[in-house]
């Protein structure tokens, strides 16, 4: 069974109207919402394989929040990540290689929750569904359990098994 976490960066901050949208920072509540996150994954005995990350400042200083949880899981930037359509996303988890048990992708929505949506199926957890198609705030994790290879991913082939926002943490 193939497992994929799906974060959404945590809130950014908007002070600054000057400041341009790959670059722009976390907000101190994305920082303490990274930091819920961070401890929640420590909790996990069985961390992603690998981390894919959107080259984005927001993404970047999240995924720092919670690396420490992850045990020195390899991390790669991935400028196709930088993205907001699922479509581009799904393409590159389809050629993540076979062997690959998990997956960590710390990107931005729409992208993530559409793909959340998109893949989630009819075993989903019903309660983890409602909360997913409701909203996918930011420092929002998505868990799906996937029983195929990532190159034959496609819409409702996975089981969404928890959604868990920051605020479910504090």
């Amino acid at each position: 069974m193939k497992r994929l976490l799906l974060l959404r960066h945590a809130k950014s901050d908007w002070q600054d109207p000057e400041v341009d949208d790959f670059d722009r920072p976390l907000s101190a509540r994305g920082r303490r919402a990274g930091r819920l996150i961070g401890l929640s994954l420590a909790r996990r005995t069985d961390p992603p394989a690998v981390v894919l990350c959107s080259p984005a400042r927001r993404t970047r200083e999240t995924l720092a929040l919670i690396l420490p949880a992850l045990y020195g899981v390899p991390v790669v930037y991935e400028p196709l990540l930088y993205v907001f359509d699922a479509g581009p996303l799904l393409n590159l988890l389809r050629g993540l290689q076979a062997e690959t048990a998990s997956v960590l992708v710390v990107g931005h929505n729409p992208a993530l929750g559409d793909l959340t949506l998109a893949l989630a199926g009819p075993a989903s957890d019903p309660a983890a569904l409602a909360k997913a198609r409701d909203k996918f705030p930011t420092g929002a994790l998505a868990e799906l359990a996937i029983g195929r290879p990532w190159s034959d991913l496609e819409a409702a082939c996975a089981r969404l098994t928890a959604f868990t926002c920051p605020r479910d943490l504090e």
